[in-house]
């Protein structure tokens, strides 16, 4: 099996739910990063991309009808380039990465584009008409019907986790993504959205335009404290201790890889800036979706054939401060390794994006820090988790 190497991962600003991206279309956003990963790999003939895999949670309205084939032709891409979306929740940027590598690595393909989208403004959690079948409400499968904050809250029970713990964890979540903006560690993966914006004077009766370049992450607090965290209530459970403040954010965002084969490194003179080693995916108890890291992180060490201490850095999505409590206090992880940039709490899950976001991360993290192996793993809704690493090439 030949390998599958990354020479280019870079997203957009994320922004709040609401916020600044919440009427830019998600098909505009995703074929915006599209168009920056072409330029960023200018030596590469676009129509030697055999396929283009982006991850969508939620893949219905506007970032619905196959928007990776949508985005990709918006990008300019030729014709020749076939599109597919893949949905697997929040893991879905992950994933999309997984299924390009692996296409490559079965030499089905030379070079492959993957990547994740999501607008949260646009199309809720759960989508615009959710229909559960009425079996999932029997005790049996009860749990896929369970909201993700309740989940959360089983999690709490199970494994005993503090509010306190919860509200420390969000907070040293903003501390750090301030942190990292603070000295610039985000520019390299980040590609500013110019978004255009009109305002109506009713007096004057006249329409302001304005353009505004967007090239930080919208959800960071940088003067929160463990104070105001702690001043919130229980948001899904009546005396419970998940709320809103020690939650990921919803957040609309985009990224994109370039992945290649050797033999198209040569052909176009690329440099690899990662190696692609391993994915795995393992299902859970529904109830108590969170702590399904735990299940994928050992699965994928065995079939890379390492160890935990092998890894340098670990983003694991902060879905909730509860999970990622529970997931580092059931694997013993290094929390000094555990997204040392922050996390979802503070720099937002945009959902299907999220997994290829934290693999952009990651890798211009294991490059700066001149540090081997690292992971990229979240929990998913359904009772799932997935886990990735990679191998740092420069």
């Amino acid at each position: 099996m030949q390998d599958a190497y990354i020479v280019s991962a870079i997203r957009t600003p994320v922004a709040k739910a609401g916020g600044v991206f919440s009427r830019v279309r998600p098909d505009d956003l995703l074929s915006f990063i599209l168009k920056a990963l072409l330029n960023d790999n200018s030596s590469i003939d676009p129509a030697a991309i055999d396929d283009v895999i982006i991850g969508c949670a939620m893949p219905e309205a506007e970032q619905g009808l196959n928007i990776a084939r949508t985005a990709a032709l918006l990008a300019d891409y030729p014709q020749s380039v076939a599109g597919v979306t893949v949905n697997r929740f929040c893991a879905s940027g992950l994933q999309s990465i997984a299924y390009a590598a692996n296409t490559i690595r079965l030499g089905e393909a030379e070079i492959m584009v993957a990547g994740g989208i999501e607008s949260m403004s646009m199309i809720p959690m759960g989508g615009h008409h959710p229909a559960f079948n009425l079996k999932v409400f029997n005790q049996k499968h009860i749990g896929l019907a369970y909201g993700m904050g309740v989940t959360a809250e089983q999690v709490v029970q199970k494994y005993q986790i503090e509010r306190e713990a919860q509200d420390a964890f969000a907070f040293e979540s903003h501390q750090k993504a301030a942190n990292a903006i603070k000295q610039g560690y985000f520019k390299d993966e980040i590609k500013p959205y110019k978004v255009n914006t009109s305002t109506y004077n009713l007096d004057k009766k006249t329409v302001l335009q304005q353009n505004i370049d967007v090239s930080q992450d919208e959800g960071v607090r940088f003067n929160t404290s463990i104070e105001q965290l702690s001043k919130l209530k229980a948001a899904f459970q009546k005396d419970g201790s998940v709320t809103a403040g020690n939650s990921s954010q919803m957040s609309d965002g985009a990224a994109a890889v370039m992945l290649c084969s050797e033999s198209a490194l040569k052909r176009f003179n690329l440099t690899p800036i990662a190696r692609f080693v391993g994915f795995s995916v393992s299902g859970i108890d529904p109830k108590i979706m969170g702590i399904a890291p735990v299940a994928a992180i050992p699965k994928v060490l065995k079939q890379c054939g390492l160890k935990q201490d092998d890894m340098a850095h670990i983003e694991l999505n902060e879905a909730f401060a509860a999970q990622s409590l529970a997931v580092i206090q059931a694997l013993d992880l290094n929390r000094d390794i555990v997204n040392p940039l922050g996390g979802a709490i503070a720099l937002g899950h945009p959902l299907g994006a999220t997994g290829s976001i934290r693999t952009a991360t990651l890798l211009h993290h294991l490059n700066r820090t001149n540090s081997r192996y690292g992971m990229v793993t979240m929990c998913i809704g359904g009772g799932m988790g997935a886990a990735g690493v990679f191998e740092n090439y420069q």
